[in-house]
């Protein structure tokens, strides 16, 4: 089962806190991985990119397989 609280979902938050989209990569998300790993990189220029770094760990915690 995959959902919020599982083994597969705490390993890839835990993997989207270290680099923002990393989890998502870890779900077979290869979108959702791009497109963190491009905003979070992009914003931390302007100080900014802590936002997408919790989004991304929150997404990859939250996420429900098919």
């Amino acid at each position: 089962m995959n959902g919020p609280g599982s083994a597969g979902n705490v390993i890839s938050a835990l993997a989207s806190f270290v680099y923002p989209g990393l989890g998502q990569l870890v779900q077979g998300r290869l979108l959702a991985a791009l497109v963190f790993f491009v905003l979070a990189t992009l914003l931390w220029f302007v100080l900014l990119g802590w936002l997408i770094h919790i989004w991304a760990t929150i997404d990859a915690a939250l996420y429900r397989g098919r």
